[in-house]
């Protein structure tokens, strides 16, 4: 009878098992089909090394390689690696034979242009933004570490009396920039502020936005949008794997923009808010003029679709790219691509011939955009770079090469400049429009102390211009005072400050 009771119970807890070791075989099918399936998907482009430690991975961690799989994009991947191959054997040619000017026609020189002509500009430039046609398009994908700061460039305090970061600055300027259109045209029109994050910067600046309340602009009229990357090639084409379960990548540089602007349906959503016009830059730059309306209007009366604005090269040996034409099309033509000989070439009038300087700072309608994101993104030139890159042996472990082990790829914003029909460029005066902050002070180049020694000194002509005096170095203005030195008159004419001088709106003249 206990023998009888025994063996129905072990058929009972056989039964039991079944569904069990049914689910089990499901889920070893199921992750074989996995396999497989992907497997298959990377043999197809050289690539199914990506997983030899499949075996040894834990669920969560094959899912998180099979999603860096899923993003990578495969059927482009042969593609990137043949494009990226030719620019590197490209690397070290010289342009000069096949290179000229942007002519005169085509670039207009503010410091050379009568007042009235700039006014009609600004006031063309207003006028679209108090229609509500202008946004700004932020790159701030960058971290401060080499300013030796962990968090997004534009939460950084470059020491001015005010503490204001990049961020606030620019913000300050978009409002009054919108409250001088009102003034001007009568209607306050919106500067939508698009800003492009990296996947390491997207939460700090959010929350940095949020806890910031906007600086006083609208929720709705701040947009954030996420990068893009690319993977890690070695030397022979082959996707480095960063860990067991994870493909390395970097970002995939400024000229990712307009991917990630159709991704996340940016473009629909300047199209939906009747914006025609954006003004792009970076976000290093404490000089910036953002959506500036001179440099708006300019474009909108030479109806061009694509513009850069540059500043004249201070040496012939400056290491920066120039604006110029490369077999009839326009493009940066970077330092290391032209001979000592043609960029000392100089004009009748003794200024360098190719002089027109870039500084990241560019001029789109957003008709253009719609052209690049649905027909010449995947023809955007590949810049490579020679780096480091930690990857996975065949062991399994995690190294750091000594020596460059394999190449990143990034694409650049100036990159869509050959796809315009009509191309314009602004010069503009360097001290009053460019001090890039890039470095930490010991650079002397560059760094905090230059940016702040380069606003010091504008905010001084702008007080000086309006017929005040400054005795001193330091000088601040706030955005909310002036936007680009106009209306200080009643402020400061006839008056004399002595430094640190901070005129911000609060004070009405009275420092």
């Amino acid at each position: 009878m206990g023998l009888k009771s025994n063996n129905s119970a072990q058929k009972q807890q056989h039964t039991n098992f079944l569904p069990h070791r049914n689910a089990i075989k499901a889920t070893l099918a199921t992750m074989t089909d996995q396999l497989n399936e992907l497997h298959t998907r990377l043999a197809q482009v050289r690539q199914e090394h990506l997983l030899k430690f499949w075996l040894e991975l834990s669920e969560e961690e094959r899912t998180k390689l099979a999603r860096d799989i899923d993003e990578l994009c495969l059927d482009e991947i042969k593609l990137y690696w043949d494009r990226a191959t030719i620019s590197m054997n490209a690397n070290g040619i010289k342009l000069d034979g096949r290179l000229q000017p942007i002519p005169d026609g085509q670039i207009l020189s503010t410091a050379r242009t009568t007042e009235d002509k700039l006014n009609a500009y600004r006031e063309e430039g207003l006028q679209q933004i108090s229609n509500g046609h202008v946004a700004v398009l932020l790159m701030a994908g960058g971290q401060g570490t080499r300013l030796g700061f962990d968090q997004p460039k534009g939460m950084y305090d470059v020491g001015l009396q005010s503490r204001k970061t990049l961020f606030r600055i620019q913000a300050e300027r978009i409002l009054k920039l919108e409250q001088l259109a009102e003034e001007t045209c009568g209607r306050r029109g919106r500067i939508v502020w698009y800003i492009m994050t990296s996947e390491h910067t997207m939460q700090p600046t959010l929350d940095y936005l949020e806890a910031n309340n906007y600086f006083g602009l609208r929720e709705e009229n701040v947009v954030l949008f996420e990068q893009g990357s690319l993977p890690c090639f070695d030397n022979d084409g082959r996707i480095i794997l960063d860990e067991k379960h994870r493909v390395s990548r970097s970002p995939d540089g400024n000229g990712g923009i307009y991917r990630a602007m159709q991704r996340a349906g940016i473009l629909d959503d300047m199209q939906q808010r009747g914006i025609l016009y954006v003004h792009a830059h970076s976000v290093d730059n404490i000089l910036i003029k953002v959506a500036d309306p001179i440099f708006i209007g300019y474009c909108v009366q030479e109806q061009a679709d694509c513009a850069a604005k540059v500043v004249e090269k201070s040496a012939p040996n400056e290491a920066v790219g120039v604006v110029a034409i490369v077999d009839n099309k326009y493009q940066v033509v970077e330092y290391s691509e032209i001979s000592a000989k043609t960029a000392e070439m100089r004009n009748a009038d003794g200024r360098l011939t190719f002089s027109a300087g870039n500084i990241c700072n560019h001029f789109f309608t957003v008709a253009f955009l719609h052209k690049i994101g649905s027909t010449y993104e995947r023809k955007l030139k590949l810049h490579v770079a020679k780096k480091k890159i930690p990857f996975v042996d065949n062991a399994g472990n995690r190294l750091t090469p000594n020596q460059p082990n394999g190449i990143k790829i990034e694409k650049f914003v100036f990159d869509v400049f050959e796809f315009a029909e009509k191309f314009v460029a602004m010069e503009v005066p360097r001290d009053e429009e460019f001090s890039a902050l890039k470095n930490a002070d010991s650079a002397g180049k560059d760094c905090p102390s230059t940016a702040r020694a380069d606003l010091h000194r504008l905010h001084r002509k702008y007080i000086e211009n309006a017929g005040g005096m400054v005795h001193g170095e330091i000088c601040e203005i706030s955005p909310f005072v002036s936007y680009a030195g106009e209306n200080l008159a009643q402020l400061v004419s006839g008056k004399s400050f002595s430094g640190p001088v901070y005129l911000r709106e609060s004070m009405q003249g009275n420092l």
